[in-house]
């Protein structure tokens, strides 16, 4: 099974680790779109002002333009390390023993903008770049990216996807039908006996979801042992619409 996990905006600075390897990254037929993104990020980053228009920048987050200026050169720390926010707090993955964190090394891929999906232990630098960014230099991320995510998940052939990404990162790498795959939207029950869609509580039921999943290490090739090991673990999965299952929460 491979777990699909949509990026934070925010992230941890600094890091230990050597500098962004491209052709090391998880999925490196990505390589070609990565190096055209971090190049135009680079380039982008040349002019501070414009930099900080182009991403939205607030004056407190100015800094991130010399982030992404340094792309190349920065020290680096595993990706599911250098997300925060809600849902990367509530994986709370520095917190793992060794085997939940290899369990995610081999079965948690994270989406980003700038390097397109990446292993969940892969070294990267702290960036900012979004989803819905227009970047000068290079097509609409949708363009950029959708095609060559979608050959590259094909060509890795994972068993099977659990989709846990937002609908923005999906757009920048949708699953090709040949990869068995369901898709996860987070409800509640209403008193009215329906069940609704969450915001906030989506992404801290996701980050836990997927902490259950390292600590548990079920063996997953399907919805079936999904909703097997749900059903043990306490959580509820309920039928959605196609291709989509919902966790009730």
């Amino acid at each position: 099974m491979l777990v699909l996990l949509p990026p934070s905006e925010t992230k941890r600075p600094g890091g230990d680790g050597a500098p962004l390897d491209v052709a090391g990254l998880t999925f490196p037929t990505l390589s070609a779109p990565r190096d055209a993104v971090i190049d135009a990020l680079i380039a982008l980053s040349a002019d501070a002002e414009n930099a900080a228009r182009v991403l939205k920048l607030s004056a407190k987050r100015r800094h991130e333009v010399a982030d992404n200026a340094a792309l190349r050169t920065a020290a680096t720390t595993p990706a599911i390390d250098r997300y925060t926010g809600v849902l990367f707090d509530a994986l709370d993955a520095a917190t793992l023993d060794a085997d939940a964190r290899s369990w995610i090394g081999a079965h948690v891929a994270i989406h980003s903008a700038p390097f397109g999906p990446v292993g969940a232990l892969d070294g990267i630098p702290a960036y900012r770049l979004a989803a819905g960014t227009s970047l000068p230099g290079v097509p609409a991320l949708r363009r950029v990216w959708a095609d060559a995510v979608a050959c590259a998940f094909a060509e890795a052939a994972p068993g099977f996807v659990l989709d846990l990404r937002s609908e923005a990162y999906v757009a920048l790498g949708p699953l090709p039908s040949s990869v068995r795959s369901v898709y996860v939207r987070v409800v509640t029950d209403t008193e009215e006996g329906a069940v609704r869609a969450l915001n906030h509580f989506n992404k801290h039921a996701k980050g836990a979801f997927v902490r259950a999943l390292a600590r548990d290490r079920p063996t997953v090739e399907g919805l079936a042992d999904l909703r097997a090991w749900a059903d043990s673990a306490g959580w509820r999965l309920i039928d959605g619409h196609e291709g989509e299952i919902a966790l009730v929460v």
